[in-house]
């Protein structure tokens, strides 16, 4: 398909969210850009379904090992951190002088 043409995409809306776009002054320009920032935001090892398989519920908890989900004291927004890296600031830290 040309970048220039557009194609046309449909998908089923129950009647609360049907009613809440059909009051939008630009539809199809709130869908696109909803669209495109799901997908931005979609999580790379689910792929936006919200679930794991089995087999990548083993390497989830294989790299879950070596790694921690902490809070951002800044953001509040849990976050993935390495364990050796806070491992090593924390031996850092116990050896600096008082």
């Amino acid at each position: 398909m040309s970048k220039n043409k557009h194609q046309v995409i449909t998908f089923k809306a129950d009647a609360a969210l049907a009613d809440a776009i059909s009051r939008l002054p630009n539809r199809s320009e709130f869908i696109r850009g909803a669209v495109l920032s799901a997908l931005e935001n979609t999580c790379p090892v689910c792929n936006g379904t919200g679930q794991l398989s089995p087999h990548q519920k083993e390497h989830w908890k294989e790299f879950m090992r070596d790694h921690l989900l902490e809070e951002c004291s800044k953001c509040h927004e849990v976050h993935l951190v390495c364990g050796h890296a806070a491992r090593t600031r924390s031996a850092r830290v116990k050896e600096e002088p008082q």
